[in-house]
């Protein structure tokens, strides 16, 4: 199912500057939030927060004393994130913003990221999910394959899908692999570069257009000068836009299914449900059937069922051996009947006794001598 309209030109050049396009934040941590002044900009419609960051600190703190101290201080820093995240959650729900959460990526243990993930989120039927790998580089950030294990154990959990978060470089090598990346290829995409225009750069051969671009960062937004100003918020605020106006965004959220889902694709994946089911909870998740692939020697038996009737077709045809002619007036018929005569050997005559070759006396013989 296609969940996110094919975007218009328009909606690849600054589209922030048309006032009917949406607008999302997203934050962590250590973003200051002035909830009531961000309230007054009416543009935007929904807050995504950071919720888990690769795996959880371990449950128990051995070593010396500096080993001891350090977790004890990812604990803490996880135990506040943790409050805080569930506090803006309240607040933007209260302001009438619709809510989400991604999981920064880190390398090794996608299903137990993808736990951490759940676990920590705690999403409602209607809040948005997003994986954010940052970049296609494995010894950094999740590698793209235990990114595919990390979306399948997140439907597994939910029922749906997140929305994949990336840059544009990582975007292209997921499209332009996109039977290799069978499920990441087929996420709503959130797009991540800061240029006024990407109508060049977008994958438009896999995705027709980006459910989110994120236009604004730290990257380009400083004190003199920013792509888009958010009331309340600092200048290293991540600023998105939708290729849709706030409506239009607030039915399609928080997506959570597959985009132009090919057929072949179901035979690894889960059937996604629909947004009205997912909304509803209390689902079943249910598994494509698809046909068997053939073996090897079923493909063999077609492969020489169809040589053998293209050989056929070359064979010349068999050649009808015509009815001799028949005598004509008494002349030929006894000229035909001598010649017959002559032809005809005593031993053809002879009964048959089965043998290839017989010795034997015969009457004819007898009368011969």
């Amino acid at each position: 199912m296609a969940l996110t309209p094919a975007a218009k030109a328009s909606d690849f050049s600054e589209p922030w500057k048309n006032a009917d396009r949406a607008l999302v934040i997203d934050a962590y941590e250590y973003n200051p939030i002035d909830w009531g002044q961000l309230a007054t900009d009416t543009r935007i419609v929904g807050f995504i927060n950071k919720a888990s960051d690769g795996m959880p600190p371990p449950y128990s703190c051995f070593g010396d004393e500096t080993e001891a101290r350090l977790c004890k201080t990812l604990w803490k820093r996880h135990a506040v994130a943790q409050e805080l995240f569930q506090t803006r959650k309240v607040v933007a729900k209260a302001l009438g913003l619709k809510w989400g959460a991604y999981h920064l990526a880190r390398p090794g243990n996608p299903i137990g990221q993808a736990n951490n993930f759940i676990d920590f989120a705690q999403p409602d039927p209607d809040d948005l999910l997003a994986l954010d790998i940052e970049d296609d580089d494995p010894t950094q950030w999740m590698s793209l394959e235990d990114a595919e294990e990390f979306v399948r154990q997140v439907h597994r959990r939910v029922g749906r899908f997140p929305v994949l978060y990336t840059n544009g470089s990582t975007a292209r090598h997921i499209a332009e692999n996109r039977y290799k990346y069978r499920l990441l290829s087929r996420l709503p995409l959130w797009y991540a570069r800061y240029k006024p225009d990407i109508g060049v750069h977008f994958p438009m051969g896999n995705w027709q257009g980006y459910a989110l671009w994120q236009f604004s960062a730290k990257a380009n937004c400083g004190r003199f000068r920013c792509p888009y100003r958010v009331a309340g918020t600092p200048t290293d605020i991540d600023v998105n836009v939708a290729p849709m106006d706030a409506a239009a965004l607030r039915a399609q959220w928080p997506f959570g299914g597959l985009i132009d889902m090919q057929p072949d694709y179901l035979a690894s994946i889960p059937v996604p449900l629909s947004r009205e089911a997912a909304l509803a909870g209390n689902v079943t998740i249910t598994y494509a059937t698809v046909a068997t692939p053939p073996s090897f020697d079923e493909m063999v038996s077609v492969f020489s069922a169809r040589w053998a009737r293209f050989r056929d077709s070359f064979q010349m045809p068999a050649v009808v051996t015509a009815a001799p002619r028949q005598p004509r007036g008494i002349a030929e018929y006894v000229a035909w009947a001598r010649k017959e005569k002559r032809a005809a050997s005593p031993f053809e005559a002879a009964p048959s006794t089965g043998d290839t070759l017989s010795t034997a006396s015969t009457e004819s013989d007898r009368g011969l001598r």
